[in-house]
């Protein structure tokens, strides 16, 4: 890139187009038909998921659903005569976390919706701390409480800039 200053003293980018020759070879293709052969659509497996991962609030919706995951298991342990549950035995230890688990699922497939995931999965979070064995022992509360905070944070996918036309005037 080179910088080229106008009129008004401000710095305007110009991209360079690569030269042919400092590409590298296409591997195991030396002709010019190897090199048609390999099309962006061979190279889209490497980085499909990268791509699909940053066009949606993918660490925060995964940390909802592994805080639903652990308090799903805390809920089914004795830690010597440590055993909290209030309400209808069993069902809020049952209830709460499932409910996590599918906002943490929700989040990551339909970004669109990630501030209302967001917030329901960081309310049930914090209800979980009376509801299931003070939130999975605090862990699984505090997993998806940093996962429903960063789900509602998300800034959405990042749209590149787009590029300026050059006047000829």
């Amino acid at each position: 890139m080179t910088d080229e200053t106008d009129e008004r003293g401000s710095a305007r980018r110009e991209r360079r187009k690569p030269e042919t020759s400092a590409m590298p070879p296409v591997r195991g293709a030396e002709s010019e038909e190897g090199a048609a052969a390999a099309t962006p659509a061979d190279r889209a497996p490497a980085g499909g998921f990268r791509h699909w991962r940053r066009q949606r609030p993918f660490v925060g919706g995964l940390l909802v659903a592994l805080g639903g995951i652990e308090m799903f298991f805390s809920g089914q342990l004795d830690i010597g005569h440590l055993h909290v549950q209030l309400g209808i035995e069993g069902l809020q230890a049952t209830i709460i976390p499932i409910a996590l688990l599918l906002l943490g699922i929700l989040a990551i497939t339909m970004p669109a919706h990630h501030v209302f995931y967001g917030i329901l999965a960081l309310v049930v979070a914090i209800y979980s701390l009376i509801g299931v064995n003070l939130g999975g022992f605090i862990v699984g509360m505090l997993l998806a409480g940093t996962g429903a905070v960063l789900v509602v944070a998300w800034m959405g996918p990042r749209v590149p800039a787009p590029e300026v036309a050059e006047s000829t005037t």
